[in-house]
């Protein structure tokens, strides 16, 4: 038998994807994820049914993403869309009624027992660097919340809901993907408060505030952000003030994320005492799948516990 090669591959998945609803009457819904760690929430409740579409590619910022047409024609044929709400995918606010017309949607900012908390502005916390000028989220509410486990839970609950009014036919099979998955995140979360016990009242520093819902969920302490530009190294004087700023909060850690050269991090602690570590909050290096969400929140702890610990 020939084996295909991964365009011919993606081609004939995407294919797929946008057959017209006529031609395929029991077909599996045809849904839409924006960022990675809800579409591995939502390929573990279709597992065995069918699989999401990822609209957002690991690497690239949510809050800045530009649309691709092949992607623009996905959503227009999309039965379902989930994603977290133009907090966070500013990119859809103003366009994903006439992207995806007909589609139902899942917002996770809107998903009934999700709990939400505010970004932090002002003080030790800077402004982030990819946040679009005038965009009016700046200090509204703090959109990665996905990374409570208990905020994944009812999204699963959610997503398994909308699922099964667009395929009754396949209830059960939702039903029983969502009941499997709270099981297992249930498990996660109490995995990860025995992991991260040990380094839950050590001080340190993040590049992005992007990590707030994680902090409260297992009692740990961020104490402010730096931001920086990855494109561009900052000057002498900058450097000076962010070097006394994190000696001045006392951070044991300085977490970059992974567009920053561990140079530059490296720069900023030097001198400082603090060690360097990596954190981020979508898991662009991650297989997308219904792996990938108990993967990111396990490389999370890692990261921490690694450099909070003192053992990396």
């Amino acid at each position: 038998m020939a084996v295909l090669r991964p365009l011919a591959a993606a081609a004939i998945l995407l294919s797929g994807f946008l057959l017209a609803p006529g031609t395929a009457a029991a077909a599996p819904p045809r849904v839409v994820a924006t960022i990675e760690p809800l579409h591995s929430l939502v390929a573990a409740v279709m597992a065995g049914v069918g699989e999401p579409m990822l609209l957002v590619p690991g690497g690239a910022s949510p809050h800045v993403y530009s649309i691709k047409p092949s992607e623009a024609e996905a959503l227009q044929h999309a039965d379902l869309v989930v994603w977290v709400g133009p907090a966070l995918e500013h990119f859809l606010e103003d366009s994903l009624d006439s992207l995806a017309p007909k589609a139902r949607r899942v917002e996770a900012l809107e998903v009934p027992g999700v709990k939400l908390r505010k970004a932090r502005a002002g003080g030790s916390w800077e402004p982030d660097d990819d946040e679009p000028a005038g965009s009016g989220h700046e200090s509204d509410v703090d959109p990665h919340l996905w990374l409570d486990p208990q905020n994944a839970e009812r999204i699963v609950e959610a997503v398994a809901a909308a699922l099964t009014e667009l395929d009754p036919q396949d209830a059960a099979a939702y039903k029983a993907n969502a009941g499997k998955t709270v099981a297992g995140l249930e498990r996660l979360r109490a995995e990860l408060a025995r992991q991260l016990a040990p380094v839950a009242g050590r001080p340190f520093i993040v590049f992005h505030d992007a990590y707030g819902y994680f902090e409260q969920a297992f009692g740990l302490t961020a104490v402010g952000s730096v931001t920086v530009s990855p494109e561009q190294t900052p000057s002498a004087r900058r450097v000076a003030e962010l070097r006394a700023k994190i000696g001045r909060l006392g951070a044991i850690c300085l977490f970059r994320e992974p567009q920053f050269t561990p140079r530059l991090v490296e720069t900023l602690a030097g001198g400082t005492g603090a060690r360097v570590g990596v954190l981020d909050p979508l898991g662009a290096d991650l297989t997308p799948g219904p792996d990938a969400y108990p993967a990111l929140l396990r490389q999370l702890a890692n990261s921490l516990t690694g450099c909070l610990g003192g053992t990396g």
